[in-house]
């Protein structure tokens, strides 16, 4: 590439750096395994509890199927509020709505013992609907925070393209596998942490999305190359 080409090429923008896509895939998956061990359901995955729904619908257990209407639903207001939320601040859209998902989760974190069911499952299904509407992209390239399907697909064909003479970098298929250790590791973490301590479990992900907030706050000419 030459460095007319480099020069035109536009900024990424702070909300697509690498960093805070990772630190968003720890939390996505930090608090997946949450919602999992404490309430039974994904926060994230709503293919797995569509799935889930019908596999316990078709048996003629709905009042196990009808455990996994509330997260579907939350997640559903979850990306209207954003896709909103996104045509009202336009850039302001990612500070905004982190630091939404910080005092939700907060909130989730404070009234847990007294409304468990309504706050895991409505709180933080909301929280990963937004995370997922708002943070689309890593370095202008469409991925995702809250599962790795996606992303562990851009890893394999990446490195395919790289192997193949088609790519001549693995930067962008390192990202993606980056992603997935980072989301797996948030997993881990948080089955660990829930385990242990549920009632604090919560300010893990809440100290990774501060800093989200922190990087998308930085203005460019505070920001060191």
């Amino acid at each position: 590439m030459s460095s007319l080409d480099i020069a035109a090429s536009p900024p990424i923008r702070r909300d697509e750096s690498v960093q805070i896509s990772l630190l968003l895939a720890f939390a996505g998956g930090y608090l997946d395994a949450y919602t999992w061990i404490i309430h039974g359901v994904m926060a994230n995955a709503q293919t797995a509890n569509l799935v889930l729904l019908w596999v316990h619908g078709t048996a003629g257990e709905w009042e196990r199927a009808l455990h996994f209407v509330p997260p579907i639903a939350a997640f559903i207001v979850g990306v209207v509020t954003a896709a909103w939320l996104c045509r009202a601040t336009g850039d302001r859209a990612s500070a905004i709505s982190t630091l939404v998902e910080i005092l939700l989760l907060v909130a989730v974190g404070i009234v847990h013992n007294r409304l468990p069911d309504l706050a895991g499952t409505l709180g933080i299904s909301f929280v990963a609907a937004m995370q997922t509407t708002i943070f689309t992209r890593v370095e202008g390239v469409a991925c995702s925070s809250v599962m790795i399907t996606g992303n562990l697909r851009q890893a394999i064909e990446g490195l395919f393209a790289v192997v193949s003479g088609q790519l001549d970098s693995f930067r962008r298929p390192g990202i993606f596998a980056a992603l997935c250790i980072a989301f797996g590791t948030g997993a881990a973490v948080g089955a660990y942490a829930t385990k242990s301590n549920p009632d604090l479990a919560l300010g893990l992900p809440v100290v990774a999305l501060l800093i989200v907030l922190f990087r998308c706050e930085i203005r460019p000419n505070e920001e060191h190359v």
